[in-house]
């Protein structure tokens, strides 16, 4: 391995310390090493500097509902800055960012040869999911914090890595152009975390045949984040982990670029359930006695100084974006803990939180 020295990604180093400053002077390494062991990706927060080269144009047009995967290079500097090249194939992905309509970039699958990593941070990945700009780069460290802030609330969440990426054309007749990202952590290493394995779509699972509490919690963050975007039953931006033992499944959330806490300009909720934007929340989950929304209450209340400070610590968020954010969880908050807001919000029966959201156009 060689040096980097006036190359791309001694820019990337800069503009990541000028862009993203707070997420580029982070290194802590995650608390509980235990839970991430085998995965060195997200055993730390500091962010990556990565360069992917393949057909772009050829992946930029692969947008049907059977998009393949393309061929490959794969860079990234390691902690001592040094360029470590690995091959990978890329395939896109997702419903409505995949949508060449919605999106200038869609997301992207990245799949590793797993002998090829053996040596790499990327050690024992296989599927990566990966967040690209939509349009515009400048909500995605928006939702990259709601994964932060999941992994505060329950372990039975995605981890992420923060990046920035530098796409370049592998005939160099597609523009190169570098913007942020991030990687989101194998579902199946999620499923082997937690001794379950991931359920399939078919036959569809009823949210009431899930983990009361798992689901409880799910669906109270989801009120948090003002996201509304989100079925079980379709398992759209939902995978379902089967615990055998138990016989329920727990459902794990992701795909958060629709919810209210992150802005992003192109969000807007399902006609159906006849709100005006993103931020006006509405609790979809099921109505649960009062006994488990008080111990998912007291969760939430629990990480309340930590939600605060993973927002507040961040010197990369725009302090008027901070400002707000820090404002919807004082509502939030208010509503778990006034006993006659939280009947209200989230034990009485509406017929919006039936609305099935199938993703895309539902």
């Amino acid at each position: 391995m060689k040096k980097l020295l006036l190359t791309r990604f001694t820019i990337l180093i800069v503009l990541l310390g000028g862009i993203f400053p707070g997420f580029a002077q982070s290194t802590e390494v995650v608390k509980d090493a235990k839970k991430v062991k085998g995965q060195p990706l997200f055993s730390s927060d500091e962010v990556l500097s990565i360069k992917i080269v393949a057909d772009f144009r050829a992946i930029q047009k692969d947008r049907g509902d059977d998009p393949v995967y393309h061929e490959g290079t794969f860079t990234y500097l390691d902690k001592e800055g040094d360029s470590v090249q690995v091959p990978v194939k890329v395939r896109v992905r997702g419903d409505f960012r995949r949508n060449s309509a919605n999106c200038s970039l869609p997301p992207f699958t990245l799949n590793f040869p797993e002998k090829k990593v053996e040596n790499t941070i990327f050690k024992n990945q296989d599927k990566l999911k990966l967040v690209t700009r939509c349009r515009y780069e400048d909500y995605v460290p928006q939702e990259y914090m709601v994964y932060k802030l999941y992994n505060l609330i329950t372990d039975y969440s995605f981890k992420a890595r923060m990046a920035m990426i530098t796409y370049e054309d592998i005939s160099g007749k597609r523009k190169t152009e570098t913007s942020a990202g991030f990687i989101i952590e194998d579902e199946d290493l999620l499923a082997k975390r937690h001794k379950t394995v991931v359920k399939g779509k078919e036959p569809q699972t009823p949210t009431d045949l899930t983990d009361q509490v798992g689901m409880a919690t799910v669906a109270v963050f989801q009120y948090m984040i003002g996201n509304t975007d989100w079925s079980v039953p379709y398992q759209h931006n939902m995978k379902l982990l089967e615990q055998p033992e138990i016989g329920l499944a727990m459902p794990v959330a992701y795909d958060f670029d629709h919810a209210g806490i992150v802005e992003a300009s192109y969000a807007s909720p399902a006609e159906a359930l006849k709100l005006r934007s993103t931020r006006d929340r509405l609790y979809r989950g099921l109505g649960y006695s009062e006994e488990i929304f008080m111990k998912v209450f007291e969760n939430f209340n629990q990480q309340k100084a930590n939600i605060y400070a993973l927002y507040e610590d961040n010197l990369s968020l725009n302090p008027a974006y901070l400002k707000r954010t820090l404002q919807y969880f004082d509502q939030f908050y208010e509503a778990i803990n006034d006993p006659g807001k939280a009947r209200t919000t989230f034990m009485s029966n509406s017929k919006r939180k039936n609305v099935g959201i199938k993703g895309l156009k539902d």
